[in-house]
């Protein structure tokens, strides 16, 4: 049985979270990532970036349901739900878009755990780390190629 040692992408493009939402479009383009890890100044892992946080960008925004009693507004939905979408909407930052807890694998996880993870979680990038340092990312592809 493979391991992710064996199938990860070793060669990492990260991003820092003040970077661009301009600037990690153009990654996005010319690399054909699907996610990016983000790390902060001292290269630690902090989150995961993708394609389809860039993509959430543009939904329409739910205007939550709300009732007027005397002097308050009451949400009938999640008030917190909502401000991260106008966050997410009008973000200017991989910090604004990316999320910040990013589900992490170590060099012996194997492939079974990871297509797992991948598909009970909803999630297509995984950083690969040792010791909690950044040595490598699976993505769809690499597992993939590992199955073929």
């Amino acid at each position: 049985m493979k391991i992710a040692e064996e199938i990860m992408t070793r060669k990492v493009v990260t991003v820092n979270k003040s970077l661009s939402i301009k600037e990690l479009s153009k990654l996005f383009i010319e690399n054909r990532f699907n996610g990016i890890p983000v790390v902060d100044d001292e290269d630690n892992v902090i989150g995961v970036v993708t394609q389809g946080d860039l993509i959430e960008q543009n939904k329409n925004l739910h205007i939550p349901t709300v009732i007027a009693l005397f002097d308050a507004v009451l949400f009938l939905e999640s008030e917190k739900k909502f401000e991260s979408d106008v966050k997410k909407l009008t973000g200017t930052t991989v910090e604004d878009i990316y999320h910040k807890h990013a589900i992490s694998i170590n060099l012996k996880t194997d492939i079974n755990e990871i297509t797992t993870l991948m598909a009970e979680k909803d999630i297509h990038t995984l950083p690969v780390l040792d010791d909690g340092k950044l040595v490598g990312i699976i993505g769809k592809s690499d597992v993939i190629r590992a199955m073929a």
